[in-house]
């Protein structure tokens, strides 16, 4: 895996982060830079440390599924895109707390972060190298998430669902991206 799909993959994963840290900073009203960091953080350090997770689960059964860890990251990534695809069109309306405290932060961190579990698991078929892998993603979640308070205490909900649509896209092609890269028909 490159550098611009591990950028894109990053990008897709921080979405989720990207629009609860919008509704934190809709429902937080007036946030600076100390809520800022704290979601980046939060969502960021979670986002790192899931794909790790994910990759030593992974790691310990690549020799039994190999002949088919292309279905397994195709199916992993698919699944999460299209979760995340609908969760944009959903109408329900998410209870959002003002708080950025530690238990607040932790149920929101792992929640948004599990998809990245999944992904480190595909992480250990495709040989990537998941420390850098890893650090590349929580950075890029760290910067989104940040950016996403101020953006929602800016301009409010409206981009949240939009957030959600464009990760879940990412995901869903990099899955077929892989599996058709696998099966020979990209180079």
């Amino acid at each position: 895996m490159g550098l611009t799909e591990l950028f894109i993959l990053a990008v897709g994963l921080s979405m989720d982060a990207f629009a609860v840290s919008i509704c934190k900073g809709l429902a937080g009203g007036k946030t600076g830079a100390r809520e800022m960091g704290l979601a980046g953080i939060w969502f960021g350090g979670f986002q790192g440390m899931m794909p790790v997770l994910g990759y030593i689960l992974g790691a310990a059964f690549a020799d039994y599924i190999t002949a088919f860890d292309h279905w397994i990251a195709f199916i992993l990534l698919g699944l999460i895109g299209v979760n995340m695809v609908r969760e944009a069109f959903s109408d329900e309306e998410e209870e959002m707390s003002n708080s950025f405290g530690v238990k607040t932060m932790f149920i929101m961190a792992v929640a948004t972060s599990i998809d990245a579990l999944a992904v480190g698991i595909t992480f250990a078929f495709l040989k990537v190298n998941i420390v850098a892998a890893a650090v590349f993603i929580a950075c890029t979640t760290f910067v989104f998430s940040a950016v996403g308070v101020k953006i929602g205490s800016i301009f409010g909900i409206r981009y949240k669902a939009k957030a959600e649509l464009l990760g879940g896209v990412i995901l869903i092609l990099l899955g077929v991206k892989i599996l058709l890269e696998h099966l020979g028909f990209l180079g």
